[in-house]
């Protein structure tokens, strides 16, 4: 039986969402953290080359542009609960096997597992966002999507900073003998907590019943990016997605400051924590701002943010001041550009996540988010692919690669704004536009019917 929405976001449905996905970030964060240390300069340093961190960052993408579209008619037919709360029951021992390849020092079992995860979270996506306008109202998805997305980037600082420490003491970089058994026990006892908070989910109605699963995984997207094109959703969708390649080459970038500012992984991992934290208040003002609508007035303002943060982080020399570890990273010039760049995203991406959500209609949107996640992660295996390439290319610096993520930004920026130029999203009101009128009167296929066919 389905529950009643409620206007307030503190209901047990939505809060034990927050909490299932809480965990499954983390998680996914401690084990992608952990294996980038190790590559970069840990136990397994050399094995995939210079810039092999990207190779990890492929095999965390390729399976979410593989499953998504499966994931996305899985939660449409399915209760968004039932599937969430089976894919936390895999995950406990998919991070087992992570463990023992940590255990065993196995790199290639390591990475076995971490496709692995990324097979368990590609089919989380779809149901987690597609849950969200199940359990809120559409007054409320901006401030739902803010508060979800600032406790998902809470998750991934946790996680990295768990990263880092794990990794020195897994792998310490004196030499040391470490402790071999961390990983496993730091993984599962994550997994352990995912499970528990999806038991809490409200119940939630299957979708279509009489859907029938397409075998071939790009069935899904060819349908879905062809409905997408009838409305300005595909264009949304792709400014949404095209964010995860900025994304991708910046959480490259970041653990390298190892060697940039001459810090241990721990001190590192206090950067990506701060870009995590920057992140989640950027969206949770972002959904602050919105109030009760959605406003994609916001999106050049996050795009320009982000221009000039990524500029001064290639264009500033690298600076900390004399203090005691820890401190001198998160009071480095280094720590108040990414606060900037993280902050400045979310006023980009909510917006957008909120669009994608709305504009869906009700007995495809799991298949619709399926596509979108599955383009996010198209776009940031993209960034893995490019940043192995041209990580040679600047050597010792690999901060300059900023540059190439500021004129990205700009150049997509640019194209984004122009295509969707006259329809009123980006400097209007997407919930007051007059271009949301004919398409309600013309038969606009988002528009769900009134009553049952």
């Amino acid at each position: 039986m389905e529950l009643p929405l409620s206007g307030s976001l503190f209901q047990r449905g939505f809060l034990s969402l927050i909490a299932t996905q809480f965990f499954g970030a983390m998680n996914d964060n401690v084990l992608k953290g952990i294996l980038t240390f190790m590559v970069i300069d840990g136990a397994w340093a050399g094995n995939l080359g210079s810039g092999g961190q990207g190779i990890v960052g492929i095999c965390f993408t390729i399976p979410f542009i593989l499953l998504s579209g499966y994931a996305g008619q899985l939660a449409d037919r399915h209760s968004k609960k039932t599937v969430t709360t089976w894919v936390k029951i895999l995950e406990i021992p998919i991070v087992m096997l992570a463990g023992l390849g940590f255990w065993l020092g196995n790199l290639w079992v390591t990475l076995a597992a971490l496709v692995a995860l990324t097979c368990q979270s590609s089919f989380f996506g779809p149901a987690k966002y597609g849950m969200i306008p199940e359990l809120v109202d559409d007054s409320q998805l901006s401030k739902a999507n803010g508060s979800i997305n600032m406790m998902t980037n809470v998750a991934v600082i946790v996680g990295t900073l768990v990263a880092g420490v794990v990794s020195d003491l897994y792998a310490p970089q004196d030499g040391a003998a470490g402790m071999v058994w961390l990983p496993i026990i730091t993984l599962f006892l994550i997994s352990v907590g995912g499970l528990v908070s999806a038991l809490f989910l409200t119940p939630l109605q299957p979708g279509d019943r009489n859907l029938k699963y397409n075998l071939n995984p790009l069935h899904t997207y060819i349908d879905a990016i062809g409905e997408m094109s009838k409305t300005r959703l595909l264009m949304v969708m792709m400014a949404w997605g095209y964010f995860y390649l900025l994304a991708g080459i910046a959480l490259f970038i970041v653990p390298e400051y190892t060697v940039v500012l001459g810090i241990n992984r721990a001190e590192a991992s206090v950067l990506m924590g701060v870009l995590g934290v920057a992140i989640g208040i950027g969206c949770a003002t972002a959904g602050f701002i919105s109030g009760n609508q959605i406003q994609p007035k916001l999106i050049p303002i996050g795009a320009f943010g982000l221009i000039l943060f990524f500029t001064l982080l290639a264009a500033v020399p690298p600076w900390m001041p004399d203090a005691g570890p820890m401190i001198r990273v998160a009071l480095s010039n280094v720590s108040f550009f990414i606060l900037g760049a993280g902050f400045f995203a979310g006023f980009y991406i909510i917006p957008l996540q909120a669009l994608l959500q709305k504009m869906s209609p009700d007995d495809e949107r799991g298949r619709f988010l399926g596509t979108a996640n599955a383009v996010s992660f198209t776009f940031m295996t993209i960034a893995a692919l490019f940043y192995w390439a041209i990580r040679p290319a600047f050597g010792d610096e690999p901060q300059n690669i900023f540059y190439v993520s500021a004129a990205l930004m700009a150049a997509g920026a640019a194209f984004f704004l122009w295509r969707l130029r006259g329809t009123g999203l980006v400097l209007g009101n997407a919930n007051e536009s007059p271009s949301e009128k004919p398409a309600v009167e013309t038969g606009n296929p988002y528009q769900p019917p009134s009553e049952p066919e």
